[in-house]
């Protein structure tokens, strides 16, 4: 997807299958959009929920709709400061959820169980919010939403689904010219966050802080920069112990699905 921002911020994104995932032939089931336009940009994660057959195909629905839906109330001259643009884009994305059902013409609710982490910026102001589990931080501080019992996060489909009063909450609101570095994802960076001092699988490397996905200028000059960092970090290692006639595998370590989308101010520019 297009990256670029009309705003003086410049953005990066990337998304790997989990390990597990992946050792059971599973596709990966989060997903990321970026959206802009003369009014603003919209950023949003998602991750689908493990039980259901296509929760893939709903993640990716999902983040797309409510990126596009974000951007048509600014538009149509919605503000991220006033109290009812949160509620306005739910409605949006639940019309939206359900008028795909009518049109796939199967029940195809199940599918669109999944989790959101996303944000609005505008030259005023940045709205960042959320329905579900994930990660977010805001100029280097880092907030982790979830887990929540059974783990059972409030997917926004709930209220289809079950009636259940799901909503997007709001996680800071602040002006625009405050923002420096922000970052979104799912709830598998929660895991990478932790990983800092370890070593990559196949190197002595180590991970290093969330800190180096917006300090650091490579994620921003190539496109395929974070994907590539992340699938690095997944990749398992083999090597062979001669001594004991023998291979030695490393895993990745990234057991969960892991996806985020980081914007940073450009420098130099107000």
């Amino acid at each position: 997807m297009d990256t670029r921002t009309p705003l003086p911020f410049e953005v990066a994104a990337g998304s790997v299958v989990g390990r597990e995932h992946a050792r059971a032939g599973r596709n990966n089931q989060d997903a990321w959009c970026v959206r802009g336009s003369e009014h603003g940009v919209a950023l949003v994660v998602a991750d689908g929920c493990g039980s259901q057959a296509c929760s893939e195909l709903g993640a990716q629905l999902g983040v797309r709709g409510v990126a596009q839906a974000a951007l048509t109330r600014l538009a149509e001259d919605g503000r991220v400061d006033e109290a009812g643009f949160l509620p306005g884009l739910r409605e949006d994305v639940l019309c939206l959820l359900s008028e795909l059902r009518g049109e796939l013409g199967r029940d195809t609710l199940g599918d669109f169980l999944f989790t959101v982490v996303g944000a609005v910026v505008t030259p005023s102001h940045t709205l960042v919010f959320s329905a579900g589990d994930g990660v977010w931080s805001l100029n280097g501080d880092v907030h982790t939403l979830g887990p929540f019992p059974n783990n059972a996060p409030p997917y926004l489909a709930y209220a289809l689904i079950r009636g259940d009063d799901t909503s997007f909450v709001t996680r800071a609101l602040v002006p625009t010219a405050d923002v420096h570095a922000l970052l979104l994802g799912t709830d598998g960076v929660a895991d990478l966050a932790k990983l800092g001092a370890a070593s990559l699988p196949s190197s002595e490397e180590t991970v290093g802080p969330l800190s180096r996905f917006w300090t650091e200028d490579r994620y921003f000059e190539n496109p395929d920069a974070l994907r590539r960092r992340l699938a690095m970090l997944n990749r398992e290692s083999v090597r062979a112990d001669f001594d004991a006639r023998r291979l030695v595998r490393t895993p990745g370590l990234l057991p969960d699905d892991t996806t985020m989308v980081v914007l940073r101010r450009r420098v130099g520019r107000a």
